[in-house]
């Protein structure tokens, strides 16, 4: 028996065995050739007389949306493959973007307040050898999955929503007139086909044809207590040099019942990686030179790990007609985010509008759909980032580049102020901030990793970032039009309010608007 199963079969057997399934996923990621699964076809055959508006397959994140829908009047299924539950473990994210919940009419001030479980302040951003500061407000709210999701689903539930649970998505059959999906041995039929499935979506994974992810982010980390006394939490923090070819990073904060601490790295997916389990153990290893308590102290509660892909060809356009990914599946947060839930919540009101009015105009053709899943420059400028934080198997680089860059890269920031470090820390990179940022970095800090990205990396980097400082002028100049443009046809409107939301996102120009 490993040190590994022992601690983890210490709280509960499910643990080891929990890890064991994501490692063989991680494995088969990896090693395998991936099978591609068949499960969307077209048909000849007419799907009319539909049951609902909008099947959601996925409830985790689906409830969010399908509250949303229900609640302007959509007739909305949601299928769930377990019960519809949430985790134990807190979800965290910053005040301002909660209040999305509110003021969408979703949840009532007291039961936001009621989800909110943890609240800290202030939150460490510090780098091995290097620079270090203190940030407030910023991802420093611990919600409780469980109360959310159940207050959802019942408000979802009460509006008149369908929800099937305990059964599985197995496929789905594309007419010219709507979808009808199979489950277990039920037959729906719906107009549109939503995928909330998450990273390993049997949907997404026939989109994407067996294309490995070209960045994956590793995790592993547990809540506990035994800890001393804390109320500050890390954002992203580091106390090694690169080893095992990676950068270790660090996260920490309250929780119930303790102290939430992960352990997280940036890595490809090449065969030789190591394995969770191997990360899980260097997490024993150095949590007490981490939090300064010795293993034997720590009393853990519940333990947590996981891999996130994500894919240069986000966010994913679907090839079908009447299909539409979001959430995880069409891998709309940045690759250097390994949390689906923000990138949902700050999406949210932009999918819930333009999907009512895809279906009110009947715009559910994939070219259609595909304008609710543009092309966002300020996801795709963090490429480079999770690029520079990462380390290629054949490389020998300085072992404390990584933390060098970081810390010369957070110190300009923080001398710059809020109104730039914030939006970055919360996964918003906007291109006045990163304009102000760039031309202070010092260069000796970027020069050495032209020959170990290779050059064009950095060409595609400079087009993504010309297109953010596009999208940023674009935007007041679109919505400077909304008075003529507003009278245009329906389908004419629909491309309107869907380009001005591509650029509004794409410059991260929502993150003005908490």
């Amino acid at each position: 028996m490993t040190s590994v199963e022992k601690i983890l079969t210490r709280v509960s057997a499910n643990y080891w065995q929990g890890l064991n399934t994501a490692d063989r996923y991680w494995r088969s990621l990896r090693l395998d050739v991936p099978v591609i699964p068949a499960t969307i076809k077209n048909s000849d055959l007419s799907a009319a007389d539909t049951d609902f508006d909008v099947l959601i397959c996925g409830g985790t994140l689906g409830i969010l949306l399908a509250s949303a829908l229900q609640s302007r009047g959509r007739s909305v299924c949601l299928l769930e493959r377990g019960v519809l539950r949430g985790r134990e473990q807190e979800w965290n994210i910053s005040r301002c973007e909660l209040m999305t919940f509110v003021a969408m009419g979703l949840l009532t001030e007291e039961e936001l307040e009621r989800a909110i479980v943890t609240q800290y302040n202030p939150a460490r951003v510090g780098f091995h050898g290097g620079y270090e500061l203190w940030v407030r407000d910023v991802l420093n709210i611990g919600v409780d999955p469980v109360y959310l999701l159940e207050t959802l689903k019942q408000k979802f539930l009460g509006l008149g929503g369908k929800l099937i649970e305990n059964i599985a998505f197995n496929g789905a059959e594309i007419s010219a007139d709507g979808v009808t999906v199979s489950a277990g041995e039920l037959q729906i039929k719906c107009r549109l086909l939503i995928d909330a499935m998450g990273h390993f979506s049997p949907i997404a994974r026939q989109a994407r044809n067996g294309e490995k992810p070209q960045g994956v982010c590793l995790v592993v980390g547990s809540c506990a207590g035994g800890f001393p006394h804390n109320e500050t939490g890390d954002l992203i923090y580091s106390f090694t040099n690169i080893m095992h070819k990676c950068q270790y990073f660090w996260e920490a904060f309250p929780a119930r019942g303790g102290r939430t601490t992960y352990l997280f790295t940036y890595v490809d997916a090449e065969s030789d990686r190591f394995s969770l389990e191997f990360l899980m153990s260097e997490y024993f290893r150095l949590l007490p030179q981490y939090q300064g308590v010795e293993l034997d102290n720590i009393d853990f509660k519940r333990f947590l790990f996981g891999f996130f892909p994500a894919y240069r060809n986000s966010p994913l356009q679907l090839p079908w007609d009447r299909v539409l990914a979001v959430g995880d599946s069409s891998g709309s947060q940045s690759p250097v985010s390994f949390g689906g839930f923000g990138a949902m919540v700050r999406h949210l009101r932009r999918l819930t509008a333009g999907i009512g009015e895809a279906l009110e105009i009947d715009a559910l053709r994939k070219q259609d759909l595909a304008l609710l899943q543009p092309y966002q420059p300020n996801i795709s400028v963090t490429w480079l980032f999770q690029r520079t934080m990462s380390v290629k198997l054949d490389a020998k680089p300085n072992p404390n580049q990584i933390n060098d860059l970081m810390s010369g890269v957070f110190q300009t920031m923080d001398k710059l102020g809020d109104e730039v470090l914030k939006p970055f820390l919360q996964d918003v990179v906007q291109f006045s901030s990163l304009s102000k940022t760039l031309p202070l970095v010092n260069p000796r800090l970027v020069l050495p990793l032209i020959p170990q990205l290779g050059v064009n990396p950095f060409i595609d980097w400079l087009g993504h970032y010309a297109n953010l400082g596009l999208y940023s002028g674009l935007y007041p100049l679109g919505k400077s039009c909304a008075p003529l443009l507003e009278k245009l046809p329906p389908k004419q409107r629909y491309y309107y309010h869907r380009l001005l939301e591509s650029w509004f996102y794409g410059s991260g120009s929502d993150f003005d608007n908490y």
